[in-house]
C-alpha cells in the first residue's frame, strides 16, 4: 500500500480506550451489529494520529465501517474537523445517519451537544439576489426588463415553461429554510437553475450584495463556521486550497474520505478550465448591465471561434504550449475582455438592482480574466490538453504534480487522514505527503470473502483486442446471469461495449436487463433493486459509490482490466515524467484500484454471497498479475466457469 519510508501507524492503549467507549455506544444501537476490529483499530489509530499530530493514510477493507471510526476520535478529541468526501451519496450518508447517530449517543454520554453542517458550492443555493431582480411581482415594466434579462443569462427567448419554474422557484425561496438545490422534491431545468443560482465566479460575496444577510450560501457557510464538523466534497476543498484558504472555516483536521480520488479532483480543480461556454455566459451577464450591442456579439463571436479552434484539436494534449491556433484568438478575446472591463468601469448605475448586475458582471469578468492570463502565461509544470468532444471542447491546464499546493495549504497546517477502501500505490509519494511525519495503516475487512465469494478469471477468452472477444464475453454473461438468476451487475470499460452486450444478451435470458443509458443513477439503483432478478449493465461510473446489499446482486462482471487511456493527456505528460517507472507508477496502481473498486461493489454486509467475474486472461497471464490480485479482496480464485456457475447455483437455491 505504501511506500517503504511512510512508516505504520502507531497505537496507544490510552487513545485505544478513549475512542472505544464512544465507539462501542453508538455501534451497539445499528441494526447489524456486527462485531468489528478492524473498525476499533482504525479508530485508535486515528486518535493517536491526531493527539501526536501526524497524517495517516488507511487502507479501510469493505464492511470496516470507516465513517464511524473517523467520526468517534475526532468528537472525542474535540477538533474543529473537515470531513471531505467525494460522492453526494457519501455526504448524505454523513447528513442523513452516521453523523446524527454519533450526536445522539454522545449527548446521552455527557459530551454535549455536537454541532455539524453539510456545506457545497455556491451554484447548489437559489440566489436571494437573482430571485429578487426576476420576480414576476414587479411591475410591469420590471417584469419587461427581468424577462430580458433571464432571455440573455439563458442564451434563449424566455418561454412559458422557463417563466413557470422561475415562479415556482420565487415562491420556494420564501418558506425554503436552506435554499438548497437538493431539497426540492422536483427539477428546474438546468438552465433555469442558472439564472436564479451564481457560482463562485459571479458572486460578488456577501458584503457587497444587498441580500447578503439573507443569502441562503452564506448562512451555510455560518452554519459551517459554528460547526464541530463540517462536511464538503472534494471539488470544494480544491477550490480552497486553490482560494488560498479561504473558502472554508479555520480546521485542525481534514478527512479525506475516498482519498484515491484526491489527486485527479485538485488537479482539476486548481487547474485552468476555459469552456467556450463560460464566454458566453459572460456576455450574457454583461448583456443585462451594458448597452453595446456591438462589444457583447464580439464576445459572443470569441466563444464560437475558441469552440472551433479548440474542437480542432479535441482530446489532444499540447506538447509545445499553446499553438498559434489557439494562442492568438485567445489573445484577442483578452484584448476584448480589457476593453469590456473599461466599459464596465465607466458605468454610473443608479440604482441598486443594475448596480448589483454590474457588481456581478465585474466579478465574473475579473475571474475569466485570470484564467486567460494563466492560459497565456509561462506553463512549466502544468500540462495543456483540449478535453471533451470537437462539440463540446474545453481548455485545460492542469499541475502536473499536486504536492506542492498540497502541501502547503493543507500538510503544513493540519493533521490530515487519508482513507479508502483501496489506497493505490505510491499515493503518499504522488500527494507530497511528508513521510516522516506520515504513517500508514492496513485494516482488513470483517467480511468472510474466502466461504463467501469466488473470483472468476475466464482464461479461455481470446485477448480482449482479438476480433472475437466481445462475442465470447457475451457468451460467459449468458451462462452466468442464468445460473445467478439474473441479479447481475455487468461493468464494462466502454460505453459502446456496454450497448452491444446488453442488446446481445437480454434476448437470451428471462430476466429484465437495465442499462446507464436508462435512467439517472440514483433511480437506476433503485429499479435494479426492486426486483431481485434484474440485470445492470454499466460503465465506469459505477465501478464505485454503489452500494447494492442483500440478494439483489450475487454477480459482478467486469469486462476488461481497467487500465487508463494510453492518449489521456495528463496521465501522458507524468508517463514522460516518470519513463520506464510510468506504468509501475502510474497504470498499474490505477487499474488495480479501479478493478477493487468494482470488485467491492459485491459483498455490502456479513451475509452477501456471490461471484467476481473478469474477462480479460491478462488477470491471469500477464507478469504484473499479482500485483492487481493483491489489491482485491481475498476471494477465492478459479479458472473453472464451472466452479462459478455451480457457486452462483448454489446460492440462488
Amino acid at each position: 500500500m505504501s511506500d517503504p519510508e511512510i512508516s505504520p501507524a502507531p497505537v496507544t492503549e490510552t487513545n485505544n480506550v478513549a475512542a472505544s467507549a464512544l465507539l462501542e455506544a453508538v455501534t451497539l444501537g445499528l441494526p447489524a451489529g456486527e462485531d468489528r476490529p478492524g473498525q476499533r483499530q482504525m479508530a485508535a489509530a486515528i486518535a493517536t494520529a491526531i493527539s501526536s499530530e501526524r497524517h495517516l493514510v488507511v487502507a479501510a477493507g469493505t464492511g470496516t465501517g470507516k465513517t464511524l471510526a473517523y467520526l468517534v476520535p475526532v468528537i472525542e478529541a474535540g477538533v474543529t474537523t473537515v470531513v471531505v468526501t467525494a460522492t453526494m451519496a457519501l455526504q448524505d450518508q454523513l447528513a442523513g445517519k452516521d453523523l446524527p447517530a454519533v450526536a445522539a449517543t454522545y449527548a446521552e454520554m455527557g459530551g454535549g451537544d455536537l454541532d455539524y453542517a453539510v456545506l457545497k458550492g455556491r451554484s447548489n443555493y437559489i440566489c436571494q439576489q437573482r430571485i429578487a431582480e426576476l420576480s414576476e411581482s414587479a411591475a410591469p415594466a420590471a417584469k419587461t426588463a427581468a424577462a430580458q434579462s433571464l432571455d440573455l443569462q439563458l442564451n434563449a427567448p424566455l418561454g412559458p415553461v422557463a417563466t413557470a419554474e422561475v415562479h415556482r422557484l420565487t415562491e420556494w425561496a420564501q418558506s425554503s429554510l436552506t435554499g438548497e438545490l437538493a431539497e426540492l422534491d422536483w427539477s428546474p431545468s438546468d438552465q433555469v437553475w442558472r439564472a436564479v443560482s451564481v457560482g463562485s465566479d459571479e458572486c460578488p460575496g456577501a458584503e457587497r450584495c444587498p441580500k447578503g444577510e439573507i443569502c441562503f450560501a452564506e448562512r451555510a457557510r455560518h452554519r459551517a463556521s459554528a460547526s464541530d464538523i463540517i462536511v464538503v466534497n472534494t471539488h470544494l476543498y480544491g477550490m480552497h486550497i486553490r482560494s488560498g484558504g479561504a473558502l472554508l472555516p479555520p480546521h485542525e483536521v481534514v478527512i479525506f474520505d475516498e482519498a484515491h480520488v484526491l489527486e485527479d479532483v485538485i488537479s482539476d480543480t486548481i487547474g485552468v478550465d476555459l469552456a467556450p461556454g463560460r464566454f458566453l455566459a459572460l456576455a450574457g451577464v454583461v448583456g443585462t448591465v451594458l448597452a453595446d450591442q456591438v462589444l457583447i456579439k464580439r464576445l459572443t463571436d470569441s466563444a464560437d471561434t475558441l469552440k472551433f479552434a479548440f474542437g480542432e484539436l479535441a482530446g489532444q494534449r499540447l506538447t509545445s504550449g499553446l499553438p498559434d491556433s489557439i494562442r492568438d484568438p485567445l489573445a484577442e478575446t483578452r484584448v476584448l475582455l480589457g476593453r469590456i472591463s473599461e466599459v464596465l468601469i465607466s458605468l454610473a448605475p443608479g440604482v441598486e438592482a443594475i448596480a448589483q448586475k454590474l457588481l456581478r458582471a465585474q466579478t465574473m469578468l475579473a475571474r475569466i480574466v485570470e484564467s486567460v492570463d494563466i492560459a497565456l502565461g509561462n506553463l512549466n509544470g502544468s500540462v495543456a490538453f483540449i478535453s471533451g468532444r470537437p462539440d463540446s471542447p474545453r481548455l485545460e491546464i492542469a499541475p502536473l504534480d499536486v504536492g506542492p499546493a498540497l502541501a502547503e495549504q493543507v500538510w503544513g497546517q493540519r493533521t490530515a487522514i487519508l482513507t479508502s477502501a483501496t489506497i493505490p500505490a505510491a499515493l503518499e509519494r504522488r500527494l507530497g505527503l511528508p513521510p516522516d511525519s506520515t504513517d500508514a495503516l492496513q485494516v482488513d475487512s470483517p467480511f468472510d470473502y474466502p466461504n463467501n465469494s469466488l473470483l472468476y478469471c475466464a482464461l479461455h477468452l481470446p485477448d480482449p483486442r482479438d476480433p472475437g472477444y466481445r462475442a465470447g464475453v457475451q457468451a460467459e454473461l449468458i451462462e452466468l446471469i442464468t445460473a445467478a438468476g439474473g441479479r447481475t451487475l455487468a461493468l464494462f470499460t466502454s460505453w459502446a461495449a456496454m450497448t452491444e452486450a446488453a442488446d446481445a444478451v437480454r434476448t437470451k435470458i428471462p430476466f429484465k436487463v437495465l442499462t446507464q443509458r436508462d435512467l439517472p443513477k440514483p433511480a437506476l439503483i433503485t429499479e435494479f433493486m426492486a426486483d431481485e432478478s434484474t440485470c445492470l449493465f454499466a460503465t465506469a461510473g459505477f465501478f464505485q459509490g454503489v452500494d447494492i446489499p442483500g440478494r439483489s446482486l450475487s454477480l459482478v462482471t467486469i469486462d476488461r482490466l481497467p487500465f487508463p487511456r494510453p492518449d489521456d493527456p495528463l496521465l501522458s505528460a507524468r508517463r514522460d515524467l516518470l519513463g520506464p517507472a510510468a506504468f509501475a507508477q502510474i497504470d498499474l496502481p490505477r487499474a488495480s484500484m479501479m478493478l477493487a473498486q468494482a470488485a467491492g461493489r459485491l459483498i455490502r454486509t456479513a451475509h452477501d454471497k456471490g461471484v467476481v467475474a473478469v474477462f480479460d486472461k491478462r488477470l491471469g497471464t500477464a507478469r504484473y498479475r499479482w500485483e492487481i490480485i493483491s489489491a482485491l479482496p481475498p476471494m477465492r480464485r478459479t479458472r473453472e466457469r464451472s466452479d462459478a456457475v455451480d457457486f452462483l447455483r448454489l446460492i440462488t437455491e
